[in-house]
């Protein structure tokens, strides 16, 4: 089920780096213990191939490498249960986000005679989908664009956007992010709900809405994962939140 595309993709692994990686998963407990030389030898490589890798893939080191990985890899070991998962779940989204974002995710709404722009694919879109229902209902402008949709929809309204928000879980997404850099040089304020790792998304948005992902490579969304009604919760609560001191 493990699906190693979101790691790798666009990274020009070799495939000798692609061994070690697999390595690396299939067995993620104890890689610190065994050190950079013991996997090395057991992967017939070298410690200078796994320090290349960690480059590759973006990460600081070898031991930034295996922090990284781990919450990955053990998705339901380390993530929440499901009866765990249904204790306080609001209360856990809030904790991972503060209210400074909020607040301004709030004034955006308010920007008067300009839409709010939703875009994301695949389970994403459902939850970008509700939302912009959800904006139409309470009166706001909207536009909403999915993966099957022409970038023209966003090139051609980009003078009337007060804000570009999009949903994606595993914050790598191309088409995501190339939307959110166009975005970012007109000066649009770019908002995005994602998982609570940092991210390319978490670093390109001016607002980011963190909600925990257990299974992030499960890229078909095949294992329990709450992260999309999640989602929809905290889009709930902005917009009730936001509502309620309006009246």
């Amino acid at each position: 089920m493990l699906d190693l595309k979101k790691i790798v993709d666009g990274k020009h692994l070799t495939p000798g780096e692609m061994e070690i990686l697999r390595y690396m998963v299939d067995h993620v407990e104890g890689l610190l213990e065994k050190g950079v030389r013991q996997i090395a030898r057991e992967t017939f490589t070298s410690p200078s191939s796994i320090m290349r890798l960690s480059k590759k893939l973006g990460y600081g080191g070898f031991v930034d490498m295996v922090y990284q990985l781990q919450p990955m890899v053990k998705g339901e070991e380390s993530g929440r249960g499901e009866s765990q998962a249904l204790e306080g779940p609001l209360a856990s989204i809030l904790s991972l986000n503060g209210k400074k974002s909020m607040e301004t995710f709030r004034a955006l709404l308010k920007s008067p005679g300009k839409y709010v722009f939703l875009y994301a694919t695949g389970f994403s879109g459902i939850c970008a989908e509700y939302f912009s229902k959800k904006l139409l209902v309470k009166g706001h402008k909207v536009i909403y664009a999915s993966g099957s949709d022409s970038i023209a929809i966003l090139e051609s309204n980009l003078e009337e956007i007060s804000m570009f928000v999009t949903v994606t879980k595993s914050g790598e997404t191309r088409s995501v992010i190339e939307k959110m850099a166009v975005c970012k040089e007109k000066g649009i304020p770019v908002v995005t709900f994602t998982q609570e790792m940092d991210c390319s998304a978490s670093r390109m948005a001016d607002i980011t809405f963190r909600v925990r992902d257990p299974q992030k490579l499960d890229d078909r969304n095949m294992a329990f994962n709450l992260f999309f009604a999640e989602t929809i919760m905290l889009m709930e609560y902005l917009l009730t939140s936001s509502s309620e001191k309006e009246d």
